[in-house]
């Protein structure tokens, strides 16, 4: 009896529906995992970078160094230094004409570094999406495998002409299965996407402010 109603036992005698069920949570639950390793490991990148960037940003650095230090050490830039680079690029180019204005120049640097910082954003906010659809249809995707199973249970045993609970139960147990898996599945994803989005609207709160303080510099220097 312990052996049939082992979990692994009870996997392989569930039915097709059921089983088909399990495969998709099981599909799903490592893409989540998978996705929430490397999102971990992009997220805390892109803080490390906008922390050192930072320092030295506001070290009192030349902004024409900073900007030659980050295009040509063959060190691709990343986040933050993107949107410092679009906007001093842009802000340098303007400048460098002979009929330039200084406030067009700010204001096309400005809108530069948004249009950059809307790109860096977009490529952080990627696949977070999927842990929101993991985590809001699992547990109903492991429901329905439930549902499915106990039907297929009730419909066997109405077919029996003595009924017992040694007759049901792994019918049962089989279809709990599916729910339990839909919960694991969802746990996880809900878990990450909640800290992930919290940690993403951290880091466009620090990218909005750099924007906003660097044209204030940019303002400082045009009417020097």
């Amino acid at each position: 009896m312990n052996a049939d109603l082992s979990i692994f036992n009870l996997i392989l005698e569930a039915s097709f529906t059921v089983q088909f069920v399990m495969l998709v949570l099981l599909v799903a639950s490592i893409a989540s995992w998978a996705i929430i390793f490397s999102k971990r490991k992009e997220l805390d990148k892109a803080t490390k970078i906008a922390d050192e960037f930072e320092g030295l940003f506001w070290s009192g650095m030349d902004l024409s160094d900073l900007y030659r230090n980050l295009t040509t050490h063959g060190v691709e830039a990343e986040g933050i230094e993107n949107v410092f680079i679009a906007g001093y690029r842009e802000f340098s180019r303007l400048q460098q004409k002979s009929d330039s204005n200084g406030a067009i120049a700010v204001e096309n640097a400005q809108r530069a570094m948004r249009i950059e910082l809307s790109r860096e954003l977009e490529l952080l906010d990627a696949r977070l999406s999927f842990l929101a659809t993991v985590g809001s249809t699992s547990p109903y995707v492991g429901l329905f495998g439930t549902v499915w199973g106990i039907m297929n249970s009730f419909r066997s045993l109405g077919n029996a002409q003595q009924a017992t609970l040694a007759q049901v139960a792994p019918g049962i147990a089989e279809a709990l299965i599916a729910t339990a898996m839909g919960l694991f599945a969802a746990i996880p994803a809900v878990v990450a996407y909640n800290r992930f989005s919290n940690q993403l609207d951290r880091l466009s709160g620090r990218y909005d402010l750099f924007v906003e303080e660097f044209v204030v510099l940019l303002q400082r220097q045009v009417h020097k």
